[in-house]
């Protein structure tokens, strides 16, 4: 496991310590969705006024989850799809209003959204002991286990915070359910499920690995990404790469929503890894990015090609049949959740590529909120969201260096990522494949660019001008600034106070 440690540059500017600490196995906290860099970054950002953070954290501070008077309504069961009652609602609900009033203390010092966050987590691992229901609890265990984890690792050294009975709930209540699915997928055939039910398990092992510091889960996940004999597996999402550099997402063939959902949590997947020192980014050859830009495309009203697929379903030694895909479905171009930010902020920012429809996804979709923010019903809490805020970043003068994860030069990850990505160690297989249904929200039209993440002239002169967020040429930026109509904020909302707080030794 290749290990980050190291004070993180430039928080010595806004007169904070952002200091990951590095534990025993080689972890570095916080280190999930987000390190100390990246939250000593949003909270310089947003202080000094800058485009595009200060209206990410606008939309982050109107969200009602956000409210450092949130209430905890911790359940002892939890039902998904079966049982009674089906109180799974309550169960995001919470985790977006911790993971929010968490977001919110690392950016504004205010000392009650880190009461807020942990008082939520605490209640809830005061009590919940089991995930129920039909085969929509491994769901629940998948998205709600990495969003729980990602909530308190921004405040695990925060004062009160119950750090082993959380880690305990991941590893008996969420985390289990995520393992059998992977190794025997609820007893069905290994194609049953799509590709996202994996991608939700992958992310609830990985995050669980992370928190707790168990690298035979953070193994498990990572094997399973490369070689995992679901259809979560990189190269069975994404089974075929086309000549004009697209790689053909797998669900492109069931939905929009699903293949949005798909993306993004391939993308969470492969940003937690990155943070810990391990490129899935840049694993066979970039392929995640050959296969987002396909769905960014897509979503944004382009033609994909589309390869017939048939998989088989049912359950292992009872119903079986197949289904077939034989087109790529139809796309409704207002349609979108919170993911692209992420991704394209990583492939641009961070190494320098071309990635053009992923920059204009992301722009259309800015500023992005979270949780609420995309309608009520459970396809708008499947993401965390707010990635124009968290995941916004100056490109790497260095053309590909680390991004400012504060690895050693022994990290060593690779620039393009040639396929060589892992976490350094032996890992020990899995077995092992969607989710809720999609949210609304603001999208556009797409148009014509190349996706074959090769850099361009006008990419290499733009990606020399620096900028808010990953743009890809100097069309890309216009566009970036007229789908945001972000120019500035009033001042008086910017300019933060901060609270003599120390980062990443938090209270």
């Amino acid at each position: 496991m290749l290990k980050a440690a190291g004070v993180v540059a430039g928080a010595a500017a806004v007169g904070v310590t952002a200091a990951p600490s590095a534990t025993a196995a080689g972890y570095a906290h916080p280190g999930l969705l987000h390190t100390g860099a990246d939250l000593a970054r949003m909270a310089a950002k947003v202080k000094a006024g800058a485009a595009p953070y200060a209206a990410g954290y606008a939309r982050l501070t109107t969200n009602r989850h956000a409210n450092s008077g949130w209430t905890a309504n911790p359940q002892t069961i939890v039902y998904r799809g079966g049982g009674s009652p089906q109180n799974y609602a309550t169960l995001y609900h919470d985790l977006h209003a911790a993971y929010q009033n968490g977001l919110r203390f690392h950016v504004s010092g205010e000392r009650a959204h880190a009461d807020t966050a942990v008082a939520i987590l605490n209640a809830w691992s005061a009590k919940l002991t089991s995930l129920a229901g039909s085969a929509d609890r491994f769901l629940a265990a998948g998205l709600y286990g990495y969003q729980a984890a990602n909530a308190a690792e921004l405040v695990r050294d925060h004062a009160g915070f119950e750090l082993e009975r959380f880690q305990k709930m991941l590893t008996t209540v969420f985390s289990p359910l995520s393992e059998s699915f992977l190794v025997n997928h609820n007893g069905a055939v290994v194609t049953n499920y799509w590709p996202n039910w994996d991608l939700a398990a992958m992310t609830c092992v990985l995050a669980t690995g992370i928190f707790c510091d168990d690298s035979a889960r953070v193994e498990q996940a990572v094997e399973y990404f490369k070689n995992g004999s679901g259809l979560g597996a990189v190269r069975k999402a994404i089974p075929v790469v086309h000549d004009d550099g697209l790689g053909e997402w797998l669900e492109a063939g069931r939905d929009q929503g699903h293949a949005l959902l798909g993306v993004g949590l391939m993308g969470t997947f492969c940003e937690m890894a990155w943070n810990q020192g391990i490129d899935l980014y840049g694993y066979d050859d970039n392929r995640f990015l050959k296969g987002a830009q396909y769905v960014a495309r897509w979503s944004l009203g382009g033609d994909v090609a589309y390869t017939a697929n048939t998989r088989r379903k049912g359950a292992i030694g009872g119903w079986s049949g197949t289904e077939t895909a034989s087109d790529a479905a139809r796309t409704d171009p207002a349609m979108t959740r919170p993911i692209w930010a992420m991704i394209a902020n990583h492939y641009t920012r961070r190494r320098g590529l071309s990635a053009t429809y992923l920059t204009r996804a992301a722009a259309k979709s800015a500023p992005e909120g979270g949780g609420g923010d995309y309608g009520p019903n459970s396809g708008g809490y499947d993401q965390l969201g707010f990635g124009t805020l968290t995941f916004t970043r100056d490109r790497d003068p260095n053309g590909g260096g680390d991004g400012g994860r504060g690895l050693s030069a022994a990290a060593g990850a690779s620039g393009s990522g040639s396929g060589s990505g892992g976490s350094g160690r032996a890992a020990a297989p899995a077995a092992g494949s969607s989710a809720s249904t999609s949210p609304q929200g603001a999208a556009g039209r797409g148009a014509q660019a190349s996706p074959d993440g090769r850099a361009s002239a006008d990419d290499t002169a733009a990606a020399g001008r620096g900028g808010g967020l990953a743009t890809t040429g100097a069309a890309d930026l216009a566009a970036w600034s007229a789908a945001t109509g972000i120019t500035a904020v009033a001042g008086g909302l910017l300019l933060l106070r901060r609270r003599g707080r120390t980062r990443g030794t938090v209270e």
